[in-house]
């Protein structure tokens, strides 16, 4: 992503997603759009339009937040150490835009891998199996046949 495009996106921002994308936000937990998406699609980075999570890796943590067992692509998303708040925790970043996405945690289910992947709703654009094709996802088809 360029610089230019980067600035254009940014520009398109609301105030939450900017504060959680750029500055580092949280947003409410269950006052957010996806902490409960149970549609078949991908999530895409907000800043950068690059496929993060998948809806087949999601799940009800009952935290809140969107949570997630993996990302689509691991060379996506960034692991930071983040010592604010007086803990000791992993930050999620986007690799392309360096967006804050949320923080990851070894609590997560065991059988897949025991990691929970929390996301603000803020960070992403959903997109829904329905239009995959046409937003440019059609790669992502296949892993929602007979889904």
């Amino acid at each position: 992503m360029n610089k230019e495009d980067k600035e254009k996106r940014l520009k398109e921002l609301d105030d939450l997603q900017y504060k959680v994308t750029q500055e580092k936000g949280t947003e409410r937990p269950f006052e957010n759009e996806f902490w409960d998406n149970n549609q078949p699609g991908i999530y895409v980075d907000i800043v950068s339009r690059k496929p993060l999570f998948s809806s087949l890796d999601q799940y009800d943590a009952g935290c809140g937040w969107p949570s997630f067992t993996k990302p689509i692509d691991t060379l996506e998303v960034l692991e930071k150490r983040d010592l604010s708040h007086g803990m000791i925790r992993t930050e999620v970043r986007s690799a392309e835009a360096d967006s804050h996405l949320g923080h990851i945690f070894p609590d997560g289910p065991r059988e897949t891998g025991g990691m929970r992947y929390c996301i603000n709703s803020a960070a992403l654009l959903f997109i829904p199996k329905e239009a995959l094709e046409k937003e440019g996802f059609g790669e992502y088809l296949p892993f929602f046949e007979g889904k």
